[in-house]
């Protein structure tokens, strides 16, 4: 299984070349961004555990991920999202479907509860508290074991430079929790070459990723340089612009993921000229899986 080592592909797009960290391509039951930030539970042993719970979107990647973690450890897994949706039930469809497949359990929060985003963590947490046969990741895997499998994968950036004697790169991705983003800048920010980390929010603005930076932040942190879109994007809102601007990446060869990618690729393009380094890195983080719902609901609406 294929977890680390993903390849470094070249395109060019906006007049610029960039060249694309192919987290993607990892093994496709266990990949992307999640991959990274699952390691640690697949890499360590625990003896006790036989259920995983996690939450978050119904078509989460995490869902998927967490499901085929499940799988190769012999547990079961529980997520919990907010509702499942009649037409999902009815004809399930994307990472839903694959997580179900594989004997997940997807449960809705009680709906009376009303839980905010903070209030759904400390919930569940106390639901399961004194289980010592339930693991609770957090949401997106926002924790400090995602460390392990984001230091992987900061080493192999690290290590691209270094073979192709690039001495200062910038390093982009598009973020939800942020994590990923942290930890890369965590250790690259420490290497020897002068590496930066730029990620721009696609959960929520910008004050909300230095809210989840400040969660895992020590008093020594230094944080991800944080830049914007042009327009407000509605976190899983559908918009022209953004199909628009996956199809064009796409025909670089590369199939992009169509939820994060396009806010990510948009605010690249509006930014680009302002980065001041010998190569550009963009980091495709998988969820390819997830094309799928969001090419029939773009047929859906028309768009």
């Amino acid at each position: 299984m294929k977890l680390t080592q993903s390849p470094v592909t070249t395109i060019n797009l906006f007049e610029h070349e960039l060249h694309i960290k192919r987290d993607d391509l990892l093994h496709p039951e266990f990949s992307g961004n999640k991959a990274r930030k699952f390691h640690y539970y697949l890499a360590n042993e625990f003896p006790q555990v036989e259920t995983l719970v996690g939450y978050g979107s119904c078509q989460a990647n995490s869902l998927w991920s967490l499901a085929c973690l499940v799988e190769l450890k012999g547990w079961h897994l529980k997520f919990y999202v907010d509702r499942i949706p009649t037409h999902l039930k009815e004809n399930p469809v994307g990472n839903y479907a694959g997580a179900i497949a594989k004997g997940a359990e997807v449960i809705a929060f009680p709906q009376e509860l009303n839980l905010t985003a903070d209030e759904k963590q400390i919930w569940l947490e106390q639901k399961y508290l004194n289980q010592t046969s339930t693991l609770l990741v957090p949401e997106g895997g926002r924790c400090e074991y995602a460390r392990y499998g984001v230091y992987l994968l900061a080493q192999e950036i690290e290590g691209w430079c270094i073979d192709n004697e690039v001495s200062s790169a910038t390093v982009f991705l598009p973020s939800g929790t942020g994590t990923t983003a942290f930890y890369l800048n965590e250790y690259l920010s420490q290497c020897a070459l002068n590496i930066q980390v730029v990620t721009c929010p696609v959960v929520g603005e910008a004050a909300y990723l230095q809210k989840q930076f400040q969660m895992l932040a020590t008093k020594d942190s230094a944080f991800p340089i944080i830049v914007s879109p042009d327009k407000k994007y509605h976190f899983g809102n559908l918009y022209p612009e953004s199909y628009a601007m996956w199809q064009k990446a796409n025909t670089s060869g590369v199939e992009f993921e169509l939820l994060y990618d396009p806010v990510g690729l948009i605010t690249l393009e509006q930014h680009i000229n302002s980065f001041d380094s010998e190569a550009i890195i963009y980091l495709h983080q998988g969820g390819l899986k997830g094309n799928e719902t969001m090419i029939q609901r773009y047929k859906r609406k028309g768009k």
